[in-house]
């Protein structure tokens, strides 16, 4: 993603509950008046629709200004969930750390480690516009332009102390093959983090997903950290108004 499914088993120790507040998370949303709820709804809705990756690189391309806003409309936690877990385990210099940021987007992941400590980022994504906007941020000492599962990762095997997804592992995103890949990228001992919403469209792909990581942990590729369920990811946009769906972050070490 073992409290999520019933196909794996995985250590009580690693496993955390996190429960954030609703009325402590709608305040953040509600803030914000220049982009509605309904109006991202809509957004969401066209990048998951869209047929082809070049269609959904370029609506990307056309959303990468308003992302940061319509993420917090949507009361979106992955990028701090994720950064918190990897804090969490992380126990060497972490301003020395090199971080690869797959499917980085605008940066949001490196904004909140940025906060924890880490200071040396590489991202990735397939989006022009939104590598434009990450630069912008001044967050990264390298940005480079892939579209994950059309393209191999341009990543030296080996080379990072830190491999993070976030967001991006979804049906209508990342193909599964993907995650051998960041396995690939990390250094021995180094940390593989990965997240995946729980939203009902996507739950056969979060149950491959497991099958998945539990194949590469018995393979001796890895071995699981902690696997977290956050019960309020982000504002449901396909279900009751109000609802907020769950998610998962998944953190493993390279052997």
């Amino acid at each position: 993603m073992l409290i999520v499914s019933s196909q794996h088993t995985y250590a009580s120790s690693d496993i955390q509950l996190i429960f954030v507040p609703l009325s402590q998370q709608k305040e953040g949303a509600m803030a914000l008046t220049q982009r509605t709820f309904e109006t991202v709804k809509g957004v969401v809705a066209s990048v998951r629709g869209t047929a082809t990756v070049g269609e959904k690189m370029a609506f990307y391309d056309t959303w990468a200004g308003n992302y940061d806003q319509d993420v917090a409309v949507l009361d979106y936690h992955a990028a701090s969930q994720a950064a918190s877990v990897i804090s969490s385990h992380f126990s060497g210099d972490r301003e020395a750390a090199v971080v690869l940021d797959v499917a980085c987007g605008t940066g949001l992941v490196a904004k909140q480690m940025k906060l924890d400590g880490f200071g040396h980022f590489v991202g990735i994504d397939g989006s022009k516009a939104m590598l434009d906007v990450a630069q912008e941020k001044e967050l990264y000492q390298d940005l480079k332009q892939c579209i994950l599962g059309e393209q191999l990762l341009p990543a030296k095997t080996g080379s990072f102390d830190l491999v993070v997804i976030c967001g991006a592992l979804s049906v209508d995103h990342v193909p599964l093959r993907v995650v051998r890949e960041l396995c690939s990228a990390c250094k021995p001992g180094g940390y593989v983090c990965m997240t995946c919403r729980h939203g009902h469209d996507n739950l056969p792909y979060k149950a491959a997903l497991e099958r998945e990581l539990k194949q590469m942990e018995e393979e001796g590729l890895w071995s699981c950290v902690a696997v977290t369920e956050v019960e309020n990811w982000a504002r449901e946009v396909s279900g009751a108004e109000g609802s907020y769906i769950s998610g998962s972050v998944y953190l493993y070490k390279k052997l």
